[in-house]
């Protein structure tokens, strides 16, 4: 539930009550953020972004590219709960004639007063009472009817982006974009200061129906559930507890998409542990999920987080 006010000309704010469909162990809030952003595009580039079509009158998707949750040491998703208060902001950035990035500030309600949110604040000084969102969007349509394959770029028509604020080169997740794509891991060389203590692991998903959204595309919220269903399994392979799992607290999370799938195609999940050699041990995961028939890299996540200060988890830190 929200109210919506007008920050600024470039920054769009709301008042948010979290409510039970919003927040838990799913992926529900990150849907609801991802309505947010169709919703300040739409209203940043005078258009209707839930029925946009292109020249010759196809549907126009506002796809997701690119998704990163960046979450401080007193907020984070999972934490959000029935009733929280947030005051939110939302900007939006050009980057191409076909792609958008958009940046969220999730904050407390009774957090001091800040400046209007900036590329800066989300890359370079992030406010630990603060949970932020990054979506790269980039608008798509379908190139074969009744089918998720071979999506295409698609801009629709009455798309205006010459006037939104340029994102600062260095800031543009291209980049991390491409590096995921081309290695299927968001870390090529390894995690910084952590050591690789799962190196292998695999399991497979199939896509079902209540993986679509409304217009028979795998619904890019269902990708964390996906990915969240591979680091769980994982999970129970090293005799952790499903109440461990849930107490985890989340500090960054991206997801790269890179194709869709149709109901019925079997994922075939990989993952990659990291432990942090030194205290607090955070953990970090790597994820890719191929299409298992084809090969086709469907996307690539990147998860870390701190897990319960369990004894167990301590040790096996520290192996």
């Amino acid at each position: 539930m929200s109210t919506v006010d007008q920050a600024t000309p470039q920054v769009r704010e709301r008042h948010v009550t979290i409510t039970p469909s919003m927040c838990g162990p799913n992926a529900l809030l990150f849907g609801t953020v991802g309505d947010w952003t169709w919703e300040a595009v739409g209203e940043a580039c005078a258009m209707d972004a839930f029925r946009a079509v292109t020249h010759d009158g196809r549907p126009a998707y506002l796809a997701f590219h690119y998704y990163r949750i960046r979450a401080g040491l007193r907020i984070h998703p999972y934490a959000l709960t029935f009733g929280d208060r947030l005051t939110v902001q939302s900007r939006v950035y050009g980057l191409s004639n076909e792609s958008v990035v958009t940046l969220h500030r999730l904050a407390p309600e009774n957090s001091r007063s800040f400046a209007p949110l900036a590329a800066a604040e989300f890359h370079d000084h992030p406010r630990q009472d603060c949970l932020y969102v990054e979506n790269y969007n980039r608008w798509i349509s379908r190139s074969m009817a009744n089918s998720n394959q071979a999506l295409v770029s698609s801009a629709p028509a009455g798309f205006r982006h010459t006037h939104l604020p340029a994102l600062p080169a260095a800031y543009s997740p291209r980049k991390a974009c491409g590096t995921a794509r081309r290695s299927a891991t968001f870390h090529p060389a390894g995690v910084p200061g952590s050591s690789l203590t799962v190196p292998d692991f695999q399991t497979t998903y199939r896509v079902g129906i209540r993986d679509l959204n409304g217009v028979g595309l795998l619904y890019f919220a269902a990708y964390f559930g996906i990915f969240d269903s591979a680091l769980h399994r994982l999970w129970s392979t090293l005799g952790r507890s499903d109440q461990d799992f849930l107490a985890r607290h989340l500090l960054d999370h991206r997801i790269g998409y890179f194709s869709n799938a149709d109901p019925g195609t079997v994922l075939r999940l990989t993952a990659r542990l990291w432990t942090a050699r030194r205290a607090p041990y955070e953990e970090t995961v790597d994820l890719a999920a191929r299409n298992e028939a084809s090969g086709e890299l469907v996307a690539v996540a990147a998860m870390t987080f701190l897990p319960p200060a369990g004894p167990s988890v301590r040790k096996e830190a520290h192996t």
